[in-house]
């Protein structure tokens, strides 16, 4: 479902030298499967997010999602690419502030179908997600937990065949992170959705069909031994 080959993305910074956020990274994710990608901050994770989710250009290499080279889409296409066929899940929790938790979480499909479908759709994710009781709230009136759960299923909505989340869990309590990493695995299992997951969190891991690190753009075999004290440090921060 998603191959990413040779995918490079520089940044130069006066006269020094290029950093390398992502340096040549090659990585497949299959139809159903969830992959983690574990690496401390600088790793070149968010890049690559970005490079994924047709966000900007790699300087090399491609980006194919279902047969489609999308970094060679025009902007156009790149945008309803990541209407149709993506999920991104980052942890910016951006949500209109003059829109309830329901009209939030469908605004994806608003881009499709009618406003009262759309909502009619989201309404049973939003509840499996804990949030039935906040339906008619603000987005100045939830937590960062909770608002993070709505942009979940904003992502989830159109049904993605791909789906990129970007610290899911981080504002979550242990029972409510486990109950979104459960979604996205059963997600992934019963619909062949893809599923990419960018975590610090240990108990995300253990929800992941395969891990891989990241370290200074460059992809590694992930090591719970030697990846666990950076793990730590970074949550500590």
């Amino acid at each position: 479902m998603l191959e990413v080959r040779g995918l490079v993305k520089h940044y130069r910074f006066g006269a020094g030298e290029p950093v390398r956020a992502v340096d040549g990274v090659s990585l497949s994710v299959e139809a159903g499967e969830l992959v983690a990608l574990f690496g401390p901050s600088g790793s070149g994770k968010s890049t690559l997010l970005m490079l994924i989710a047709a966000l900007m250009r790699p300087d090399r290499g491609e980006v194919i999602v279902g047969g489609r080279i999308v970094s060679s889409l025009s902007d156009r296409e790149q945008a309803r690419y990541r209407l149709h066929d993506l999920g991104l899940v980052d942890q910016s929790s951006d949500l209109l502030p003059g829109a309830t938790v329901l009209q939030n979480a469908a605004l994806k499909l608003w881009m499709v179908e009618r406003a009262r479908d759309a909502e009619r759709r989201i309404q049973p994710l939003l509840e499996r997600l804990g949030l039935s009781e906040r339906l008619g709230h603000m987005a100045d009136q939830l937590s960062m937990g909770e608002r993070q759960r709505v942009m979940l299923a904003r992502a989830l909505s159109t049904q993605p065949k791909l789906v990129l989340a970007d610290e899911p869990t981080g504002n979550l309590d242990t029972r409510r992170g486990s109950e979104v990493l459960d979604l996205l695995r059963e997600l992934s299992h019963s619909t062949g959705t893809a599923v990419l997951l960018v975590t610090h969190d240990p108990q995300a891991i253990t929800f992941a069909d395969r891990t891989v690190a990241l370290q200074d753009g460059r992809l590694l075999d992930y090591e719970p031994e030697a990846q666990a004290w950076r793990g730590a440090s970074e949550l500590a921060r």
